[in-house]
């Protein structure tokens, strides 16, 4: 039983991250967030100067007038994934089988920025703003099935999520920036994660002395579907900017953790061999806590003439927060399975994680000019993310590597009110090969044995991810 928590779990991780920083590149986010930011690569700290500021800093959000934003991009993700388990038999023989290669790709699902601002005094040193952010969050769907030499056979990817019908996550906000002087700004805004997640994900019951079954058999998986929520984690957010002359400004800006205690109900299909003909849970109810990191920025944006912008900017993600995620179970029980006791209460469940911090390195800029009576901003950028996640607990459920972005960026000025913004950017992924012997993901089993953990995710992960994005921007 401790089997359906420790996915429930990994449920609400995939759905606050992601979750949750919402973007923030490294860690279990693929990209940083809005489509004016991106074409820069995310370097838009220091420079950041319309309603994008209230992620990435909102102390530029004295410069956004009143005004309004609206953008939307899709992540494209897809997976290959190739199992290797690591397999004990009865006389320690160990043997390396392989799966066939898994296809996982995500839905076409463009995640929106809605947000607005007001200017609140005639000197223009005040200004308010409010807005809902939707997660970057790379999720891939995977088939049931793969094709084996014998035939079609269930697929080493069902042991992750299953998709996210149902759920619904947002980051609502308010901000406010002061402009004390012409060369200093501040910032301060809190937001929160809210809504449900609503996935499903298969465990594996089998004994773990294996005397009854072979590992992964079909026959002890136990469909779970898992509906986490209400969700409620607020996090502060605040920001400064520093403006020595009109060619250089330097920004920093920060946001505390999110913690996400939440209560969770979920449904068990048991497994279909004879030990559970007879056997039912009890009890629906658990409670999960996990810890989302908190965030830090800092850039320096170069104006060299009234055109051209270039910032360079580091993000660090304190995702050493992030040890262990933890579940209790509230009164569930298994019972009555065929050779043990009639009632298997679930003990609290932790969730070893060793998450490491990442750092993200950003070079992006662009450049302003006039062609046939309309403004037009051409941008690009370049920027190096390094894994929250050590290679042995890379999974299906926990995706990220070491990577390059690159993105290309413009915008189209139609009068003194409107802008309209496009992004492209690809992600650059090396493939990545879990060690069966190291991997740390194992099928947590409710069902006592004597033989060592199986761990899961070894095995050789390959991922393409492009960004895609369009918005819109109206300054009264």
């Amino acid at each position: 039983m401790a089997l359906r928590h420790r996915s429930l779990t990994v449920a609400v991780l995939m759905m606050a991250a992601g979750t949750a920083r919402e973007s923030a590149a490294s860690g279990l986010y693929f990209t940083d967030r809005g489509v004016r930011p991106m074409g820069r690569a995310g370097a838009f700290v220091a420079g950041a100067d319309d309603l994008g500021a209230i992620w990435y800093n909102p102390a530029g959000l004295a410069d956004a007038g009143t005004s309004f934003l609206l953008d939307a991009s899709w992540l494209q993700f897809s997976v290959n994934y190739t199992q290797t388990l690591r397999v004990v038999n009865a006389d320690n023989v160990v043997t390396y089988p392989t799966s066939p290669t898994v296809h996982g790709n995500a839905p076409f699902l463009p995640l929106p920025t809605v947000a607005w601002s007001y200017v609140l005094d005639r000197q223009r040193k005040f200004t308010v703003a409010g807005g809902v952010l939707a997660p970057y969050i790379a999720l891939a769907s995977y088939p049931p099935t793969v094709e084996y030499p014998y035939g079609p056979g269930p697929s080493p990817a069902r042991y992750t999520l299953s998709g996210f019908n149902g759920s619904l996550v947002a980051l609502p906000g308010a901000w406010i920036a002061y402009k004390p002087i012409e060369q200093l700004r501040f910032g301060l805004g809190m937001m929160a994660l809210i809504g449900w997640l609503q996935t499903g994900v298969t465990f594996s019951a089998c004994p773990e002395d294996r005397l009854l079954c072979a590992p992964e058999q079909p026959e002890y998986d136990a469909a779970a579907q898992l509906r986490v929520g209400p969700i409620f984690a607020p996090s502060l957010d605040a920001g400064v900017t520093w403006v020595p002359s009109k060619y250089v400004r330097f920004g920093a800006s920060g946001q505390l953790p999110m913690v996400i205690n939440s209560d969770a109900t979920f449904q068990v299909r048991l497994p279909s061999a004879a030990e559970f003909d007879n056997a039912s849970m009890g009890g629906d109810k658990a409670h999960v806590r996990i810890v989302l990191p908190a965030i830090a920025r800092a850039g320096v944006e170069f104006r060299p003439d009234d055109g051209l912008r270039v910032e360079a900017a580091w993000v660090h993600e304190f995702w050493s927060s992030q040890q262990t995620i933890q579940a209790v179970p509230e009164g569930i029980t298994i019972d009555g399975v065929t050779g043990l006791p009639p009632k298997l209460a679930v003990p609290p469940i932790t969730i070893p994680r060793d998450f490491q911090d990442s750092d993200s390195f950003r070079l992006g800029g662009e450049y302003h000019f006039v062609a046939a009576g309309h403004g037009f901003d051409v941008r690009a950028g370049v920027a190096y993310e390094t894994t929250a996640i050590p290679t042995s607990y890379v999974s299906l459920s926990s995706l990220d590597f070491n990577k390059v972005i690159l993105s290309f960026g413009g915008s189209l000025y139609l009068g003194p009110h409107w802008r309209f913004d496009a992004v492209l950017a690809h992600v650059f992924v090396q493939s990545l090969y879990v060690d069966p012997n190291t991997a740390k993901i194992a099928t947590i089993n409710p069902l006592p044995g004597n033989a060592p953990p199986e761990y899961v995710n070894g095995g050789q992960y390959g991922v393409t991810s492009n960004v895609v994005g369009a918005g819109l921007n109206y300054r009264f």
